[in-house]
């Protein structure tokens, strides 16, 4: 007899058993995928971990119903790299299983599929069951695992359905992803014939019987004169109150050219790929200093001043690892980032490029995946967030955290919890790869690594092109209240400054830490605001949909137009957001083009793109944005950045929330003044006088350091401790207190004063469940293994105790 242990994607400690026969043992090997029954009536994918024979004590083992592949989907190095993941953040190796794979790979009888769009098949090319199951969906436009199971008269059907998933006549059914086609967009110019003064007095005369197409030559004129930026048609015809009829007859009668221009982020167009740019002098020591540094380290911290050229620097070290013919992987941290970058990185390794992120389909997600099991050249280079950190590379040498200081690498919810930064320390040392991490801003336990010798450090002081950094101004917005100098949540300072720049035909970028309208709807005459009824928070106003909105777990109900309590109608808003920010500009400058980027605006898989696309177009002369603007993005023409209110930044209860507000508002400033001209921030703030602030306006990165890791040491925070969080969530408030209590009790028997809680947090219900936390520090002398041996084992303990069946626990190792 054979047996296979087999990991399945749920969230239970163990490997599974299953029996084989000799022909399947022999085939079979670690990381394979098979499809195998569990509990009574479920099916699940489950992974290959290890072939044997010797029989588990205790149950009659099933056997399995299909092996799934030819040879292994998932690597030794990526096996090995899972289950340290399982390990430090104390969750199930099937947790990170189905973190780390695309959702295809994972079929089971929850999984629903659906036809693939516009797809044709060939009948003969198809089994009868793989026939039965298209004809099925013919008529309903998806179908349960389940379902399929009963259409077949038969138990084990993933094979079929993975067969039609592979020919690409199916497809798994996930979130809605809306198709990006390339837009082209019509611009409008006169004819070159046309242009000398002459010529175009001639025109106009002899249109004089056509009043329309003479008003849109005028109105054509003085856009041109006004402006520099191309002309769009659409604009035209508005602005000259014009059909498309007029438009048309002047390109047929040669006065007007049209022309069209095309964006498309994800396809490469195929252009030869230019030369990589020769670093200056600061880039080129830097660069030497990384070279040398990786000698001696293995991870090096790379902290150079926003807009200082630092990914010049990666293009360099990227072609040196292409061409001895190694993998790349470069993480960033948000979607928006990778938008960017793409572009940027094909005209230096044009096909060799992939992007791997969770905005992508579930299809093309697969198709990454395989080209980087198969090292097929055009992955050689792989973009992503976070979850590219779990892609097969089998000959990795070279990994880049950029913007490593973001609090976007860690992930919260759900289970493996883990630091993508962290992780990519032990994958490249897996890998013997080096790790190069960057940053403007670095995280101050990777400046106090890097300081200490556990890393390398190079600095990088100088903007690329000597350009200067950003004037950065402190508005006191309490001062101006009181002087009545407010328009709106617009200082008369920033104002100015607004009008001044686009008068310049330069953009600007405006920050607003809050989506939405308005944070708070309140009755001024009794005083009740609307609140959630499965969260402890008020509903945000979105003036856009009018809707008032939770945005912890989704709930929405129209906006009201009297009092719930009282019944007056006296409603007012308190507190503002980006939409807010939005109508009052579309007010004071209604010439203006005027953009928002939330996650409200940011839905689709391209949103993204087209945003920074009209940006970096200068279709947009103002855009409007909560934190997404902060990261990295490098546009050429902002020339100042405003930030409405510093203030709720700084005000947050947390021990990092002064680090994370330096950071932010530092990156926030980086966005301005990119090329030749300095740029300009201006932040308002009630609170010009405080630390974080000073630091910020005079570029203190060294300063700020210093001040937080001092009060880290004192208050025994990291660098210093590690820390352990541990969430009890209950939808009865008195259970999930008592359970807590017992857990905290537990704790303190061995860890004494460093056991802080239970305490519920800020916001102490959300989807209708109490949340109380525990967090337990642990000194560097203690061992990190035995306290989490110490936890598990309480949490054993915790599991057999039936009063708390319902209790959730959530464990959070380095909850940063």
């Amino acid at each position: 007899m054979y047996f296979i242990d087999v990991i399945l994607p749920i969230p239970l400690k163990q490997t599974f058993t299953y029996s084989v026969n000799k022909d399947e043992a022999a085939f079979l090997k670690p990381g394979m995928r098979v499809a195998v029954p569990f509990g009574k009536s479920k099916v699940y994918t489950g992974i290959v971990y290890q072939v044997h024979d010797q029989a588990p004590t205790g149950y009659e083992t099933k056997s399995i119903d299909h092996i799934l592949d030819e040879s292994p989907i998932i690597t030794s190095f990526q096996l090995k790299h899972w289950e340290w993941l399982a390990k430090y953040y104390m969750c199930s190796l099937g947790e990170v299983i189905k973190a780390a794979l695309p959702s295809a790979f994972l079929l089971e009888s929850e999984t629903i599929i659906k036809l693939a769009v516009e797809k044709e098949w060939d009948e003969n090319l198809l089994s009868d069951e793989e026939f039965l199951v298209l004809e099925a969906l013919q008529h309903q436009s998806s179908l349960h695992i389940n379902d399929v199971r009963s259409i077949l008269d038969k138990k084990n059907v993933v094979s079929v359905i993975q067969k039609l998933f592979e020919k690409g006549i199916v497809e798994v059914e996930e979130t809605v992803y809306e198709q990006y086609t390339p837009k082209l967009k019509r611009y409008i110019k006169l004819a070159t014939e046309y242009t000398s003064e002459e010529n175009l007095k001639n025109l106009l005369d002899s249109l004089s019987r056509a009043p329309k197409q003479r008003a849109v030559l005028m109105n054509l004129f003085m856009l041109t004169s006004q402006s520099k930026k191309p002309i769009g048609s659409i604009a035209l015809q508005k602005k000259s109150d014009a059909s498309a009829g007029t438009l048309k007859t002047l390109i047929d009668k040669g006065i007007l050219e049209e022309y069209f221009v095309q964006h498309d982020r994800v396809e490469f167009s195929g252009e030869a790929s230019s030369e990589i740019k020769t670093l200056n002098e600061a880039q080129l020591f830097s660069y030497q200093e990384i070279k040398e540094s990786f000698q001696e380290k293995e991870v090096v911290l790379l902290h150079g001043v926003t807009s200082s050229g630092k990914t010049e620097i990666y293009v360099r070290l990227i072609e040196e690892m292409i061409n001895s013919g190694k993998q790349v992987l470069y993480m960033l941290p948000e979607i928006a980032l990778t938008t960017q970058l793409i572009t940027r990185l094909q005209k230096y390794f044009g096909e060799k490029i992939s992007v791997y992120h969770s905005k992508f389909s579930v299809n093309e997600r697969v198709e990454v995946w395989n080209n980087v099991l198969q090292e097929k050249p055009k992955a050689q280079v792989v973009i992503g967030a976070r979850s590219s950190l779990f892609l097969p590379f089998k000959n990795l040498g070279f990994i880049i955290v950029d913007e490593e200081h973001e609090p976007s690498f860690k992930q919260y919810s759900p289970a493996p919890r883990y630091n993508a930064r962290d992780s990519a320390i032990v994958l490249a040392n897996l890998h013997k790869a080096k790790l190069l991490m960057g940053s403007a801003t670095p995280s101050l336990e990777s400046y106090h690594n890097a300081k200490t010798g556990k890393y390398g450090l190079v600095t990088l002081k100088k903007r690329f092109g000597n350009v200067l950094m950003p004037e950065i101004e402190l508005v006191d917005i309490k001062e101006k209240n009181r002087k009545k100098q407010m328009t709106g949540h617009f200082s008369d300072r920033l104002l100015e400054e607004m009008r001044e720049v686009l008068k310049n035909e330069e953009q600007i970028i405006l920050f607003q830490n809050r989506r939405g309208f308005s944070p708070v709807v309140e009755c001024t005459t009794c005083g009740v605001s609307p609140q959630c009824p499965n969260c402890d928070v008020s509903l945000t106003f979105h003036q856009f949909k009018n809707q008032l909105r939770c945005h912890y777990c989704g709930y929405k109900i129209a906006m009201m137009h009297s009092c719930i309590a009282c019944g007056s109608e006296t409603l007012d808003t308190k507190g503002f957001g980006t939409e807010q920010i939005e109508t009052e500009l579309k007010s004071l400058f209604p010439d203006h083009k005027i953009a928002r980027m939330d996650q409200d605006t940011t839905k689709g898989k391209n949103s993204y793109s087209k945003l920074i696309e009209a940006l970096e177009n200068e279709e947009i002369d103002i855009l409007v944005g909560t934190q997404m603007l902060a990261k990295g993005l490098d546009f050429r023409n902002i020339r100042l950045v405003g930030v409405m209110n510093a203030d709720n930044l700084l005000n947050f209860p947390d021990f990092r929330a002064h680090e994370r507000s330096f950071q932010l508002l530092q990156q926030v400033s980086g966005r301005a003044g990119r090329t030749e001209k300095r740029g300009k921030v201006l932040i308002q703030t009630y609170n010009p006088y405080h630390q974080i602030l000073k630091q910020v306006s005079v570029n203190d990165y060294e300063g700020m350091y210093k001040e937080q890791l001092e009060e880290r040491y004192n208050y025994k925070y990291p660098p210093f401790y590690r820390t352990v969080k541990i969430v009890f969530k209950d939808k009865n408030l008195t259970r999930v207190q008592k359970a807590s209590a017992w857990f905290g009790q537990a704790l303190e028997i061995k860890f004494k004063e460093h056991v802080l809680g239970p305490e519920p947090p800020p916001i102490g219900r959300i989807k209708n469940k109490y949340i109380i936390n525990l967090l337990l520090k642990i000194p560097k002398n203690q061992s990190l293994e035995k306290t989490k041996q110490y936890i598990a084992n309480v949490q054993r303990s915790f599991n057999s105790i039936k009063e708390f069946s319902s209790v959730r626990i959530h464990i959070d190792v380095d909850n940063y």
